[in-house]
């Protein structure tokens, strides 16, 4: 059995008030940092098995840091498109909220078997065929370079100081 990977991808991401988020956790056709180019198609038995509900939104790979839910994932024209929302009871969440919108955190990453890939023996690049995607990271690094958050609004900063009080309301009386 191969050991998880995990692949940073540019994260076209715009962050909502109320910590929803879309963007790109990869993209077909381009080579990464390490190499590797993920082809269109690569994730579609994986998402019929385990659907966004079976994909986990973690900080920077970590299992024991679930910081919200993904809400859609599918594959389009140019790659795997993610929607999801930043649980807003979570610290972690928040504060990843809060770098987000600083523009100190800004990618996204892919945690994955590989299922089939190929290399090409000229090149050293490997083509991935198929993958069985496991979680999406929001990290600090992402493998391609240009991976990072197209927009974050912070036009509606009073609704998210209060979201932020109440959370921390309920948890000191939870």
């Amino acid at each position: 059995m191969t050991a998880t990977e995990r692949k940073f991808a540019p994260a076209d991401l715009a962050v909502e008030a109320d910590g929803t988020f879309s963007g790109y956790a990869s993209l077909f056709g381009k080579a990464d940092l390490g190499r590797d180019v993920v082809l269109p198609g690569a994730f579609r038995a994986s998402l019929a098995r385990r659907g966004p509900a079976g994909v986990r939104m973690l900080f920077q790979h970590d299992p024991n840091t679930p910081i919200g839910v993904w809400k859609t994932i599918a594959e389009d024209g140019r790659g795997l498109h993610v929607a999801g929302q930043l649980a807003a009871g979570v610290a972690k969440a928040r504060e990843v909220l809060a770098l987000m919108r600083a523009g100190a955190l800004d990618g996204l990453s892919i945690g994955y078997r590989t299922v089939r890939g190929r290399t090409d023996a000229k090149t050293g690049i490997r083509s991935l065929i198929e993958v069985d995607l496991w979680e999406i990271s929001v990290v600090t690094f992402p493998m391609l370079p240009e991976a990072r958050v197209e927009a974050v609004k912070s036009d509606d900063r009073a609704a998210l100081l209060d979201a932020i009080r109440r959370a921390t309301v309920a948890m000191r009386a939870g």
